[in-house]
């Protein structure tokens, strides 16, 4: 029996600058940087990544929904691995006040970078593949791109509304 793992995380942005946290202490993600909050969905947000991206940031960074403008879904990424299905949600925002806001989050610690600096880090597979179509294609249109593991990459598509 194939069990499925539902996650959402939020890329925090200003500009060409984004907001990413080094991991440490996980279990899954650590010394890996990855987006700057996020976790699995609660019973009540299986329907609802939104709400499960705007959970984990409250609880992680203490941000609100009124301090993020363009809140979007924009990848959702499938990877088979560990005997489970991984379903990830990549919700960009940018963050008002931006680099000059001070955040902690008590999951690891948060760093700014200009976009082109993020090729290159350690990160996550899925969360790693999303941020580098991102840099690449993404921030260049509000489409939702959908991704698939082939266990070497993620091959991303724009999904078409209809």
């Amino acid at each position: 029996m194939v069990k499925q793992r539902n996650m959402a995380s939020v890329f925090l942005v200003s500009g060409e600058r984004i907001l990413l946290l080094f991991r440490e202490g996980s279990r899954v993600a650590n010394q890996r940087w990855i987006a700057s909050a996020g976790g699995h969905f609660e019973p009540g947000e299986i329907n609802d990544a939104e709400a499960c991206a705007l959970r984990e940031m409250k609880e992680e960074l203490g941000i609100l929904p009124t301090q993020l403008s363009g809140l979007r879904l924009r990848y959702i990424t499938l990877r088979n691995t560990g005997g489970e299905i991984r379903i990830n949600y990549f919700f960009f925002a940018e963050l008002s006040g931006g680099p000059e806001l001070p955040l902690q989050s008590n999951e690891g610690r948060l760093q700014w970078f200009d976009l082109a600096q993020t090729a290159g880090l350690r990160q996550t597979f899925s969360g790693g593949a999303a941020l580098e179509h991102y840099r690449e294609v993404g921030r260049f249109d509000h489409a939702l791109y959908a991704g698939v593991s082939d266990g070497e990459k993620v091959i991303f598509t724009k999904m078409a509304e209809g």
